[in-house]
């Protein structure tokens, strides 16, 4: 859930520990056509973790919707006549 809070000792970062954020699965950019290729070869399923489909025009309403934890993923297609 989005609003949980973290807590940790501070002494375990002065001995030498580290809190990490890591975005998209700690992916590189070069990583990226190999994903795509797995994915095409249905190597994995992405599709499960789509929660919505929308228009891309319809962006800050995705990003709204994930910040507020209401979305897992948002896949925004380019034209208008998505599908949900």
């Amino acid at each position: 859930e989005m609003d949980k809070e973290l807590s940790f000792n501070p002494l375990e970062i002065l001995e030498g520990r580290k809190l990490k954020y890591v975005a998209f699965g700690g992916f590189k950019k070069s990583d990226i056509p190999r994903l795509v290729d797995k994915y095409m070869n249905n190597e994995f399923d992405l599709d499960k973790y789509v929660t919505r489909r929308m228009a891309f025009s319809d962006i800050n309403v995705a990003m709204d919707m994930l910040i507020a934890g209401k979305s897992l993923r948002c896949v925004l297609h380019m034209d208008e006549d998505c599908p949900n």
